[in-house]
C-alpha cells in the first residue's frame, strides 16, 4: 500500500537555500490552494530553477523592477507574472534575501478539488491535462496577479501553502533545458521533471515571436 502524502506544511527553511537544491526537491510536493468553492490540492511533477543576476533568462537579471520585486524578498513567497498578454504563471520564491531566485511551477497533477479545476479548464481533454503546463496550472488553481507576494509558508487560512508530499527519489527525476528560453539562458540543463509521469508537459525550444506584417 502506498503511503498517503504527508500533509505537514513545509518549513521556510525549505526554501531558504539554492535554488538549484530547491527545485529538483520540489517535485513531489503538494501545493493546497484554498479557494471560496473548495479547496485544491496539486502534486508537482515538473518545475524549472531561475537564478536571478546569475541567469539571462530570469525575470531578475537586469535588476529589480516593480513588476519582479516579490523575487527580491523572503523566500516561500508566491511570484505571479502575466505572460504573452494572456496567461498567469506562477513561481516560489528560494534563496536568501535579495538573491532574487525563483523556481517557475510547470506542471503537477491535481489531486483533490478536480471538478473545480476542470470548471477552470474547459479545454483539458482529461485530469492528466489540467495543470499540464505553467499557465494550464495556475489557471486550473486559479492564480492570477491578486495572489502574487501570497506566503506559501504562511498560516492556515493562507489561500495557497506548500505541504511536505511524497518527495520523488532522485533516481526518479530528469533534467533538461527549459523550455522556451532563449539565448544565454537557453542552455542551462534547468528544467526538472518526474519520470514517466502523464502530467509532464512537453518540451518546446525557444521560438521567436513574428511581429504582425
Amino acid at each position: 500500500m502506498i503511503a498517503p502524502p504527508d500533509r505537514t506544511p513545509l518549513p521556510r527553511e525549505f526554501f531558504d537555500r539554492p535554488v538549484l537544491e530547491v527545485a529538483p526537491d520540489l517535485l513531489g510536493r503538494v501545493l493546497l490552494r484554498t479557494t471560496p468553492d473548495g479547496p485544491i490540492t496539486l502534486r508537482i511533477t515538473e518545475v524549472e530553477a531561475y537564478d536571478g543576476p546569475n541567469d539571462p533568462g530570469s525575470h531578475a537579471y537586469r535588476g529589480r523592477t516593480p513588476r519582479n520585486d516579490v523575487m527580491f524578498g523572503p523566500p516561500g513567497h508566491v511570484y505571479v507574472y502575466f505572460t504573452y498578454g494572456m496567461w498567469f504563471c506562477m513561481n516560489l520564491v528560494c534563496g536568501p534575501e535579495g538573491t532574487s531566485s525563483a523556481v517557475l511551477l510547470r506542471a503537477g497533477e491535481i489531486t483533490e478539488g478536480a471538478e473545480l479545476a476542470r470548471g477552470r479548464r474547459l479545454s483539458a481533454r482529461n485530469d492528466r491535462e489540467l495543470a499540464k503546463g505553467p499557465a494550464r496550472l495556475a489557471t486550473a488553481l486559479g492564480v492570477d496577479r491578486a495572489l502574487n507576494g501570497t506566503d506559501a509558508c504562511g498560516p492556515a487560512d493562507s489561500p495557497l501553502r506548500m505541504l511536505t508530499g511524497t518527495p520523488v527519489p532522485s533516481d526518479q527525476v530528469s533534467s533538461g533545458p527549459r523550455t522556451g528560453v532563449s539565448g544565454a539562458g537557453g542552455v542551462h540543463p534547468w528544467r526538472f521533471w518526474s519520470v514517466n509521469d502523464p502530467t509532464v508537459s512537453p518540451y518546446r525550444a525557444h521560438t521567436p515571436r513574428r511581429r504582425p506584417s
